[in-house]
């Protein structure tokens, strides 16, 4: 309802009222003047009864007191439709409506509270059923929303797809003609272990692609020790050297705390690779009743990188972040020899 339908009804409300203080019988001048005051203000107290519904139902319940009105019939279905916590205050118009008309002795004390109980109950009604509509249609929004995210997830991942797999099926074809074409051993060694690193790159790449466009969870392998192994000597095999020592029982490690460390050293061993090749580095794992925790200490390389790989500094902030979600800690930073160490401290146990 308009600003204007509101001012149209308030017009109502005070005419119903001096149409009953007119009708027979007719009472005294002093009376009939103080009678038509308190339906005037009544119906004016109704223009608030949308914006404040508590407050002008309990001016209108004071009128009511004075003498019985019609506006307490208004309102008590505008408290009880929009007054979330106080809808029930509608009964105290049925209230105040019964002594106003017994302290004139009128003849509707029980028909003005008749009147006022069912439009309580029908702005109850009402009121439950507009807030149950607008219920459905934000839980509408947030579903299209989420289906939007869907699509674009799955835009994402044909992009990536078509991009990425494009630029590594290219590098493993290159490595493979390397390979057949090298003479030297060396040369075709490395030119075997690039290739076998690209076509890894891509068994994962697509698994992250399907986990995108399905959106379930990747299928990870709970065994931490043996891939932890596997990347140890990947890294190694490139030259890189590395140690792995762990301590511990790793076997009160939980699915989720076993993937989230993987994580860690991993992008660990990618930050040497890519910003201290060669340098000396030390992988220690901590496998306690109640905690896990794994210190990857690189020292200060001997030559800088000749080559300087794309990065774009979030790496850390991305496992912090996730070490954060399992309920853990990460810090990293230089060391005073001018290396860096990355200190990730998890609890054993997380429900996957």
């Amino acid at each position: 309802m308009t600003r204007a339908g509101d001012l149209g009804l308030v017009l109502l409300v005070a005419a119903l009222g001096m149409w009953r203080e007119f009708t027979p019988p007719q009472l005294p001048p002093a009376s009939l003047a103080f009678h038509l005051a308190v339906h005037l203000l009544a119906a004016a107290a109704l223009w608030w009864r949308r914006t404040h519904p508590v407050a002008s139902s309990l001016v209108i319940t004071f009128f009511t007191l004075l003498t019985p009105n019609y506006a307490s019939v208004v309102s008590a279905y505008s408290v009880a439709a929009h007054a979330t916590r106080y809808r029930w205050l509608f009964p105290l118009h049925a209230l105040a409506w019964a002594i106003g008309a017994g302290t004139w002795v009128l003849p509707d004390c029980l028909v003005g509270p008749g009147l006022i109980v069912i439009a309580g109950l029908l702005g109850l009604h009402l009121g439950d059923r507009r807030r149950l509509t607008r219920s459905i249609a934000e839980r509408e929004c947030a579903l299209r929303v989420e289906q939007a995210r869907a699509d674009e997830r799955t835009r994402l991942a044909a992009e990536m797809h078509d991009v990425v797999t494009h630029r590594l099926n290219l590098m493993v074809l290159h490595a493979g003609a390397l390979r057949m074409a090298a003479k030297d051993d060396g040369v075709r060694k490395a030119a075997e272990e690039l290739r076998t690193a690209g076509c890894q790159a891509l068994a994962e790449l697509r698994d992250l692609v399907g986990v995108l466009r399905s959106g379930r969870a990747p299928r990870i392998p709970d065994v931490l020790p043996d891939r932890l192994s596997r990347l140890v000597a990947d890294s190694a095999a490139t030259g890189l050297e590395v140690t792995l020592t762990e301590h511990g029982d790793d076997g009160t490690i939980s699915p989720a705390v076993r993937r989230t460390m993987y994580r860690v050293v991993q992008e660990s061993l990618t930050n040497v690779h890519k910003h201290a090749p060669g340098a000396l580095t030390e992988i220690t794992i901590h496998c306690g009743p109640s905690s896990v925790r794994a210190v990857i200490r690189n020292a200060r390389p001997s030559v800088l990188p000749p080559l300087a790989l794309p990065g774009s500094g979030s790496g850390l902030l991305g496992l912090r972040g996730r070490v954060e979600v399992v309920g853990g800690t990460l810090t990293a930073g230089p060391t005073d020899d001018g290396g860096f160490e990355v200190d990730a401290v998890l609890p054993a146990f997380v429900p996957t």
